[in-house]
């Protein structure tokens, strides 16, 4: 098993891409906390997980909150004591071109997509210090790299600034054995994206981005993200990770 006995927190783990990363690291033998403000979903999730003999637990957490954080921090070491891998995952996207976003919808974005992270990261560091080292996984985009059209504006900048705040970390920390890279997946074919691209021709054009023709899996992306947590990248820090089908070799 690749992450055996590992502890790791998982933001936005309810659902979507964070759900399949919490499955993907429990049959890899972590234990895993799934941090969300959806209650009731993370909660099923963790019991679904229990029910098949995984280790894993919910975790209130609202990623803007600093005050939720330390809860949720609080809650990992009463039970598990320490913290290997920390994976922010959870954001959000207001599809909105930047004529048409308020000021307010874009504070939204920043809150969730960054400042999340930021304060995910402030308090994992001195956890993983004190444990020997960790891994550290920001999710961010294809939208992290270039300036991608058939994105608005916003979700490029927070995923932009993600980034950089990953290659910060990386080399600041590394000194303490703590990694920290940037998962950077193209379109993934999640409910929400399968009704956004319910329109044939739309589906297409997205299809038409990616030189392996078709969109990315949550396989693919949870694959991606246990590699990332695993010995295997214990040399990789700093990273820029696409799993993108060659999106970004155009």
């Amino acid at each position: 098993m690749r992450l055996k006995d590992k502890i790791a927190l998982i933001t936005g783990a309810s659902q979507g891409i964070g759900a399949a990363i919490a499955r993907c690291f429990c049959l890899e033998g972590a234990q895993v906390f799934l941090g969300d403000i959806k209650g009731n979903e993370g909660q099923g999730l963790a019991a679904e997980l229990q029910s098949g003999g995984a280790r894993a637990w919910f975790v209130p957490l609202d990623v803007a909150s600093e005050e939720s954080w330390v809860k949720a921090y609080e809650r990992v070491v009463a039970k598990a004591g320490r913290l290997d891998v920390l994976v922010n995952n959870a954001g959000v996207n207001i599809r909105k071109p930047i004529e048409e976003m308020s000021a307010e919808e874009l504070d939204r974005m920043l809150s969730v997509n960054l400042r999340g992270p930021f304060l995910g990261i402030k308090h994992a560091l001195p956890l993983m210090r004190k444990g020997g080292g960790g891994c550290i996984i920001n999710m961010g985009s294809v939208c992290s790299l270039i300036g991608h059209k058939f994105t608005p504006e916003a979700y490029t900048t927070v995923k932009g600034g993600l980034m950089q705040l990953t290659k910060s970390v990386a080399v600041r920390y590394a000194k303490d054995n703590i990694r920290t890279n940037i998962l950077c997946p193209s379109t993934v074919e999640t409910p929400l994206v399968q009704e956004m691209l319910k329109n044939p021709e739309r589906r297409q054009e997205r299809l038409g981005e990616v030189p392996l023709g078709r969109l990315a899996s949550l396989e693919d992306v949870a694959h991606a993200v246990l590699y990332l947590a695993s010995d295997e990248a214990s040399f990789i820090n700093g990273v820029a990770f696409p799993v993108d089908g060659g999106v970004t070799a155009w």
